[in-house]
């Protein structure tokens, strides 16, 4: 491509951030322009692919500003306090920001949001085309469903993940509780030790589990009296999160400003 979209990767060195240097590597229409990490990264100053055997002639460093006029997109899977800062590094230099990050309290959501009337954001607390393909599913599963059947959430990922339930098991609680009328505040159960109660009407169920290397599963749990309808999604490599990613890039090359997630990007919105 004559003119590639110039794309900064944060947490370069980490799995996440080597799958989007690789995906962005393999893409003719983009250009990896800046590579960021934090002052411990063990690979700071050397190549941004020597991890994955190629050559990017991007060199990680960690100092944002002095990348931040390198690039017009910057794609984020980092943590909540680091992305706060990336936030406010992107509406400086205005570049476009592709957020993955997951964890977010209600105030930095809202921070997220109102940076999005200075510059084009798109955050989704999972970028996989098939997990917002499943938040659809799981939309008109659920109106169809939810007042005879109880629902429950179950995800999987690997022993590092911190949060918990994840993002994306919270995204696919919300579109239950909106699709069904209900509040996923007062309406989720995300833990069951020490009741001594059967189970209410209209719950939410959430159950997680965290081992070994599972890059993440999510299922939503339709079961009623003699049968059960299970919609599952199971990731089995993080290219599929950053090739959504790379779907948000593009999608955000013909906005100036406004809040987006992939469902707008899949044109999955009803």
């Amino acid at each position: 491509m004559k003119n590639p979209l110039k794309i900064i990767v944060v947490g370069a060195s980490g799995k996440m951030g080597q799958a989007l240097i690789n995906e962005i590597s393999n893409n003719n229409d983009l250009l990896l322009t800046g590579a960021i990490d934090q002052p411990s990264c063990a690979i700071l100053g050397m190549d941004a692919g020597a991890l994955i055997g190629i050559k990017t002639d991007v060199i990680i460093s960690s100092d944002p500003e002095s990348i931040a006029k390198k690039g017009n997109y910057l794609i984020d899977f980092t943590r909540p306090k680091a992305s706060m800062q990336y936030l406010e590094l992107c509406i400086k230099n205005n570049i476009k920001y592709i957020v993955g990050t997951t964890g977010f309290s209600d105030k930095e959501k809202e921070k997220i949001f109102l940076a999005s009337k200075k510059i084009p954001i798109c955050s989704a607390p999972n970028m996989s085309v098939g997990v917002n393909l499943l938040v659809s599913l799981v939309e008109t599963a659920t109106q169809v469903l939810y007042k005879d059947y109880d629902m429950e959430i179950i995800e999987s990922h690997h022993r590092d993940k911190v949060d918990a339930p994840s993002g994306t098991a919270l995204r696919l609680g919300e579109a239950v509780a909106k699709t069904a009328k209900l509040n996923l505040q007062k309406n989720g159960v995300f833990h069951r030790e020490g009741k001594m109660e059967k189970r209410k009407k209209n719950e939410i169920g959430f159950s997680t589990i965290r081992a070994g290397d599972i890059v993440g599963d999510h299922t939503v749990l339709y079961a009623g009296d003699g049968e059960r309808i299970e919609l599952t999604h199971k990731a089995g490599s993080r290219s599929t999160f950053a090739i959504g990613a790379i779907k948000a890039v593009k999608f955000l090359t013909n906005h100036s400003n406004g809040f987006f997630d992939m469902m707008d990007v899949l044109n999955l919105k009803k």
